[in-house]
């Protein structure tokens, strides 16, 4: 009764907290005080502006939040400011956004609605007030083009800005980091201070300590990329690929020498596969515990060769694979397999492999998050992810009004039987509306199916444009010219592209864009539907923005691969027409199951991972915090005093006290980092092979913290013991320790890179399994038709 009370409660607890639009009744007095106090800004010089804005921040500075008369000051000030700057006049629900993020929310704004200047205000807003703020973008180049356009707002409120991009220097990123403001992609900030952590000089590092963190595209950086750990490495041997393993699997055939399950998750060799590939290797015992690492290498060419699709999961391009981030349809730029994964594909595809190493540090964008003081963010589709907002981050959704009422029409789903059917459809539709110069945007799946579709359109005379992983870095023109006149745009994701799309074009007239808007606006097509049906809600939302015409509709087949994977029991609920459409309500609703059960797999791996990673985050804080302490005082040279008194003593006789605090802290730093690095190599091994602790009647969860926690509790005595023993072995010269004369050798290259989600996580298959038990479980109570 009692679990079943807190069920109940908890329900309506969330009921409670639900996302609602924005209660504008609330803001009815300040939008009106910002009107009258605008109009007496607007009488001011530049410098007088700027003198305004210095007289709000030493009003608000140290203050945890604005009162309401500072926040009318500030929105009559930034609206003023961007007027100037940036030729544009914040609409009154962009204040308002303004304000929501301000009170620490992330904010709904629909495509269009001006996300973008509405995060500089709160910025700004949060600058004066004294805090330090890093505007996190989902990449590089939204990062710097962000920062460089609203730039001018920010100089005139006298807030400074900077950003920092891979191509930033050492020098550039100490200056950006000490800005009011600072821009970067989420990746490129937690790479900094991954980086920092490996300093051995305060001047060396670059970050301050984390104060404010306003999230563009909050959802994705949030709930998609939560769980991609950011890594740092260092170098050792080459990736061990194994040429002479890819050349064998490349010769195997699928129903003779291996199978695949029917999610297309796992590959394993038949018995006569094992055959051929022990006959190949030299008449080895594959499965022999002396032959381990050659089975673990046929594994992963395996995978590669029959799990991994070219042009759909990766792209080759100037000699080197490059992992597609799925949610935005482009390159994932520095995300990588885990090792042994991604020299597979390197081998398969008979490329030179990487550099691989060591992993000294990383750190998951939900832990690069959890560190900052105050989280806030925006994004078009914060609604579907409240409830993981809330569970992970404590943050809660405000859904701004959109400044003009949104008309776009939504068609119902066009579900066909099979995907040839589909796609002849769908190439009909684009062809009889591109006759009538409506701009049509079409969303694909992936690479492969935007080429295909392309390919389709030019062979019915319809020349499109495409956009994929492939050339994104011509994205930014391509979209912004989607809503011009006849325009055939074919994309793979339009998440996070960052442009808007105008009616008539980026440089189209009034004329142009009446002339497209009385065609029905911008048309939006998507080849099937997306694992999260944010992703559909972000695609259709580039088309009716600030309340243009516009339309969207999604063709989808039974054949697709969503519905394959998470629906496979799928079948039409009515004979299908001649062109293979199906109208019956049973057919689309399984569509809709499967994209549902996709969502619920996805947010079950993401809760079970972060159970796993909130720990070592708690044992990483521990060990920062004394090597913050290392780095600052002169808390190493008093502990190896305390533990070596005499060869202290004659050190400091030999040498000074200056150089022998160097020493000390150089020899801690040393073996701090290298057991910390030992320590994460070890709790991955045992992560990755926990789920079979299951087999014994273990929780696999309670089993790795019991083994985690007692790995770790003795961890800082050992480091202050091997600090000690270094004493005796360690050459102290004027510069400090050599440690290198003591075979002590730091890596002498190091890199950073993104883990991307191995393919074949055995708890994402037992999530999926997890799922599909149950709904078995439910069909076979459901009584049988008569």
């Amino acid at each position: 009764m009692a679990a079943l009370l807190t069920r109940v409660k908890g329900g309506f607890q969330r009921l409670l907290e639900r996302p609602s639009t924005v209660d504008l009744k609330r803001y009815k007095d300040v939008l009106a005080s910002v009107r009258w106090r605008e109009e007496k800004v607007e009488a001011l010089s530049d410098a007088e502006l700027t003198e305004a804005a210095a007289a709000l921040r030493e009003k608000v500075a140290g203050k945890a939040s604005l009162d309401s008369q500072a926040l009318v000051e500030l929105c009559a000030l930034g609206r003023e400011a961007a007027r100037r700057a940036l030729d544009q006049r914040p609409y009154d629900m962009q204040l308002v956004g303004a304000a929501e993020l301000l009170a620490g929310r992330v904010v709904e704004m629909g495509t269009g609605e001006g996300k973008t200047l509405a995060g500089a205000l709160a910025a700004a807003g949060y600058a004066l007030q004294g805090r330090s703020v890093h505007v996190m973008s989902v990449n590089d180049y939204l990062a710097r083009r962000d920062a460089e356009w609203m730039r001018g707002v920010y100089e005139l409120l006298g807030v400074s800005v900077g950003w920092v991009d891979q191509e930033s220097s050492q020098e550039d990123r100490r200056a950006a980091y000490a800005c009011d403001v600072t821009y970067g992609a989420v990746s490129e900030i937690g790479f900094d201070v991954l980086r920092d952590r490996l300093c051995t000089s305060v001047a060396d590092l670059v970050h301050r300590e984390p104060d404010v963190a306003l999230v563009d595209e909050a959802d994705s950086v949030l709930v998609d990329e939560a769980r991609v750990p950011l890594v740092m490495a260092g170098s050792t041997d080459d990736a061990q690929a194994d040429p002479e393993v890819a050349a064998i699997v490349r010769t195997l055939r699928p129903g003779q020498h291996y199978e695949r399950d029917e999610d297309n998750r796992n590959a394993w060799l038949t018995g006569r596969g094992a055959k051929v590939v022990e006959k190949a290797l030299g008449d080895i015992d594959l499965y022999s515990g002396d032959h381990s690492d050659r089975l673990a290498a046929v594994n992963a060419a395996l995978h590669a060769h029959a799990l991994l699709t070219r042009d759909v999961d990766y792209i080759v391009r100037d000699g080197k694979v490059h992992l597609i981030n799925t949610s935005r349809g482009r390159i994932a730029l520095l995300q990588r397999w885990p090792d042994g994964l991604q020299a597979a594909v390197e081998a398969k595809e008979r490329l030179k492999p990487t550099e691989s190493g060591e992993v000294l540090d990383s750190l998951s964008v939900q832990g690069l998050i959890n560190r900052y003081q105050r989280v806030c963010g925006m994004t078009g589709t914060a609604q579907a992810v409240a409830e993981q907002l809330r569970e992970f981050y404590e943050l809660k959704v405000a859904v701004i009004p959109p400044n003009k009422p949104c008309v776009r029409v939504d068609e119902k789903d066009s579900v066909f039987d099979t995907v040839e059917h589909k796609e002849a459809a769908l190439i009909e539709e684009i062809v009889a509306r591109h006759e009538t110069g409506q701009p049509i945007l079409v969303g694909t799946l992936d690479v492969a199916e935007s080429e295909r579709i392309a390919s389709l359109l030019a062979e019915a005379g319809v020349e499109a444009v495409v956009l994929n992983a492939k050339n994104d870095a011509e994205e930014a023109a391509i979209v912004s010219d989607a809503g011009a006149h006849a325009a055939v745009t074919v994309s793979t994701q339009m998440a996070g592209r960052g442009t808007d799309i105008r009616l008539g074009g980026a440089a189209g007239s009034d004329a142009d864009h009446d002339k497209v808007a009385a065609l029905g606006g911008l048309f939006v097509i998507g080849c099937g539907h997306y694992p999260s049906s944010r992703l559909d809600s972000q695609l259709r939302g580039r088309s009716g923005r600030q309340g243009d015409p516009g339309g969207s509709v999604v063709f989808c087949s039974l054949e697709d691969e969503l519905v394959v994977q998470y629906a496979p029991e799928a079948e039409p609920g009515s004979i299908p027409g001649e062109d293979g459409r199906l109208d019956d309500v049973t057919s689309a609703r399984y569509v809709e199951h499967a994209q549902k059960v996709a969502e619920g797999v996805h947010l079950d791996i993401h809760r079970n991972t972060w159970r796993y990673t909130r720990l070592v985050e708690r044992q990483r804080d521990l060990v920062l915090a004394f090597r913050d302490d290392v780095l600052r005082t002169d808390l190493a040279a008093r502990q190896l005093a305390e533990r070596s008194p005499d060869r202290w003593k004659d050190l400091v006789e030999e040498h000074s006290e200056e150089v022998m605090a160097t020493a000390a802290r150089q020899i801690l730093l040393f073996h701090l980092d290298q057991r910390w690095s030992q320590h994460l190599a070890f709790l991955s091994d045992v992560r990755e092979t926990i789920h079979l602790r299951a087999l014994a009647r273990e929780t696999p969860i309670d089993e790795f913290h019991r083994v985690a926690i007692g790995e770790f509790k003795g961890i800082m005595k050992e480091i202050g013991d091997l600090a000690a023993e270094s004493l005796d072995t360690v050459p102290i010269t004027d510069s400090g320790a050599d440690l290198a004369g003591a075979g002590l050798n730091r890596p002498t290259s190091t890199w950073t890179y993104m883990v991307h989600d191995n393919p074949f996580d055995s708890e994402a298959e037992q999530a999926l399994q997890r799922v599909r038990a149950m709904v078995k479980k439910v069909k076979a109570a459901k009584p049988p038709k008569r």
